[in-house]
């Protein structure tokens, strides 16, 4: 079973830019597709960017497609969220979520781990 942690989040000013990370224990997570959705009050869970995992395909949602890059690095079991360009519609709690030898899907309840969440706040 692999764990996840996320960091990285906080305040940011509109325009501006956060990486978020998502670490992996317990399990290397190179052998995982990796996913990260978001959160706002009172909506739902959405998609935002995910990665297969061999690192071939990355899959981004509208809203963030162009400001925002899935990445990973294996070696550190760690994936990275960058966001720039943030605006304050970014706003909500980040989670990770993983899922062996996936392709890099777009739907929750195709993943198996999630993190605990991190906040992200764009003022604006």
């Amino acid at each position: 079973q692999v764990q996840l942690v996320e960091s990285g989040g906080g305040l940011a000013q509109a325009g501006g830019s956060l990486r978020l990370s998502c670490v992996a224990s317990g399990r290397t997570l190179s052998t995982y597709g990796v996913g990260w959705f978001r959160q706002a009050p009172g909506k739902e869970r959405e998609f935002v960017a995910a990665i297969s995992w061999r690192a071939r395909s990355t899959y981004y949602a509208d809203s963030v497609k162009g400001r925002v890059t899935i990445s990973r690095d294996n070696a550190k079991d760690t994936v990275y969220l960058q966001m720039n360009s943030l605006k304050p519609e970014d706003t909500a709690v980040y989670y990770c979520a993983a899922d062996a030898y996936g392709p890099g899907r777009t739907q929750p309840n195709q993943y198996d781990y999630w993190g605990q969440g991190n906040q992200v706040t764009v003022s604006s």
